[in-house]
């Protein structure tokens, strides 16, 4: 009885991963930084993209980038380009590895790694600004890098 158990809750926990996607250690980046395929399975909302994209407890996307799309929202930053049309000249692929890791297409960007969890020097505790403890989330879910794709891909001139 404890085996079959076990292997119930083994096959749970399994089912449980998979549902929630890709994790941020498992995400396969091509040479110029693209994540093709979706790293959840599921298509993004871009309502729920916006709203990440504006908040300062999730994205915080426009505290560096302009979108004139969201010019209702205050304090638009200069220090990431302009993401007005990016949904014309960039893919979803390249929207997504940029969003996950931007590191992986633009070594050196200050442009935070949205789902990494490992592999940083000294890492901080989200937008805390104390010394992280213990295992490190990602600071977007799987689903909210693709809500955050789903938006700027409406992003057209």
């Amino acid at each position: 009885m404890k085996k079959i158990l076990s292997a119930g809750i083994a096959i749970a926990i399994a089912t449980v991963g998979f549902a929630e996607g890709v994790t941020p250690d498992d995400v396969i980046y091509s040479e110029y930084g693209e994540v093709e395929a979706s790293l959840t399975g599921q298509p993004g909302d871009a309502a729920a993209g916006l709203e990440i994209m504006v908040s300062r407890g999730k994205g915080n996307c426009i505290a560096c980038h302009q979108v004139t799309a969201l010019e209702e929202y205050p304090f638009h930053g200069e220090v990431g380009p302009t993401l007005d049309g990016v949904g014309e000249y960039r893919t979803a692929a390249e929207l997504r590895g940029i969003i996950a890791n931007a590191k992986m297409t633009y070594d050196g960007t200050i442009m935070p790694a949205f789902y990494r969890t490992s592999g940083f020097i000294r890492p901080g505790n989200a937008y805390t600004g104390k010394a992280a403890e213990g295992e490190l989330s990602p600071l977007l879910t799987a689903q909210e890098i693709e809500d955050v794709v789903a938006y700027l891909q409406t992003l057209k001139d």
